[in-house]
């Protein structure tokens, strides 16, 4: 079985699909990829058991034919090419052959049968939205969620859908990110899904800023995107995500607006000297005055201070200086509002608009 590939065509889609591989796996399969030729298409197809990637390339072949290439490897050897070149693929038995010019390289496969393939139910919800819409509400969001936690269900984001909107919210349970924008998602109740940490990112990597529509499927295990010419499936989490909206706090008469830009450089030169394992932070808050206090086991010291519109109590308030951080780079608008009812309760940060994101941060002792 024979078929060519032009390089610049080919290189795109290994890139893509080459991301949810394993290089090292207990089931050598999914070390490969599973090439699929036919007069439709041919398609290149990455998973790790979690995700699923599928590259579509529409140049189609006389023969129909399934095989698997070691991912990493087939990546280098097209990286290495040079550019605008033709790859000849010849398939016999348990090998492939590749030419390019004087370049010629023989691979092991293994058989398709042995190639995992991800079987959805029939979708639940399926609705369309914008590249740019999708990719806001994750990359607004997506910085708080946990990161190997025992509590499986917060390694992820919780995607929200009601008939007429669609929120995502991310917790660590030290700090929350919620986005929630008007969409019509067709759901006819209240549906809550899970996507796991690793979908979201690959996610963010390929979605772009454009207007150009995704359509997006859940299921009831699955959720699944088309968006060109890639077809995104993820398994989803199972498990409960905690009830959010007891953790954001309210309106408080103790809130401050700072400029943006300047709240940042503040407390980024304030985490300089803060302790590199905890990155406390102290802040003491007074009529149109934020001053922010960090020292570390050294005894080295930093103190900033910022004027802001703020006419709340005088209070002594510590955080996680990066949390804020996150939180602020988050924000659009030119001013920030952070809001706070005491010492002990978590901080509410908010863009100036009063917009649809809303960042929770809970204090710390310092």
């Amino acid at each position: 079985m024979k078929f060519n590939l032009q390089r610049d065509e080919l290189l795109p889609s290994l890139q893509i699909v080459n991301s949810v591989v394993e290089r090292r796996h207990t089931l050598p399969a999914l070390s490969n990829l599973l090439i699929s030729t036919g007069p439709s298409g041919i398609t290149l197809t990455g998973t790790d058991m979690e995700v699923e990637l599928i590259s579509t390339i529409k140049q189609g072949s006389k023969e129909e034919h399934d095989f698997t290439v070691p991912a990493r490897k087939l990546l280098d050897i097209c990286r290495a090419l040079p550019a605008e070149s033709t790859l000849e693929f010849s398939v016999e038995k348990d090998q492939v052959t590749i030419k390019s010019g004087k370049s010629r390289f023989t691979l092991a496969t293994l058989p398709a049968k042995d190639f995992p393939s991800t079987e959805t139910s029939e979708p639940i919800v399926e609705f369309v939205i914008t590249q740019g819409e999708l990719k806001a509400l994750i990359e607004d969001t997506m910085f708080a969620m946990a990161q190997q936690d025992v509590r499986y269900y917060l390694n992820g984001m919780l995607l929200e859908l009601s008939e007429h909107t669609l929120k995502a919210v991310a917790t660590d349970g030290h700090r929350l990110a919620l986005k929630e924008i008007n969409h019509e998602t067709g759901a006819k109740e209240l549906k809550q899904v899970i996507v796991p940490r690793k979908g979201i990112l690959e996610l963010a990597r390929l979605l772009g800023n454009s207007e150009e529509r995704v359509k997006v499927l859940i299921s009831k295990n699955h959720i699944r995107m088309e968006i060109n010419s890639i077809l995104f499936t993820s398994k989803l989490i199972d498990g409960r995500f905690p009830d959010y909206e007891r953790v954001v706090p309210g309106e408080s008469n103790n809130s401050l607006k700072a400029n943006r830009s300047d709240l940042k450089q503040s407390l980024t030169r304030a985490s300089i000297l803060s302790n590199e394992k905890y990155k406390g932070v102290r802040i003491i808050l007074k009529k149109n005055s934020l001053k922010a206090f960090a020292h570390n086991p050294e005894q080295e010291e930093a103190e900033e201070e910022l004027e802001v519109e703020y006419s709340g109590d005088e209070m002594e308030i510590g955080f996680n200086v990066t949390y804020l951080l996150d939180a602020i780079n988050a924000i659009k608008t030119e001013k920030v509002i952070m809001a706070t009812t005491n010492p002990d309760s978590s901080c509410l940060l908010l863009p100036e608009d009063k917009n649809s994101c809303k960042y929770v941060v809970m204090p710390m002792r310092l």
